[in-house]
């Protein structure tokens, strides 16, 4: 079976699609983030998880 054809996909192709997802060029310095920052990116991956989550559920 040709995965790339296939509309089944492991935890591991889910995961990286998510990473993919979120490639965005944003400059980053974790010296410089301040409190709100840190928070949102709490938030973040909390909100990361549950995407996949639902990506998976739909299998």
């Amino acid at each position: 079976m040709d995965r790339e054809n296939s509309n089944i996909f492991s935890k591991t192709e889910k995961q990286k699609m998510l990473y993919e997802a979120k490639a965005e060029d944003v400059e980053f310095s974790a010296a410089e983030a301040d409190h709100d920052d840190l928070e949102a990116m709490d938030r973040a991956q909390e909100a990361d998880k549950r995407q996949l989550h639902e990506i998976m559920k739909k299998e």
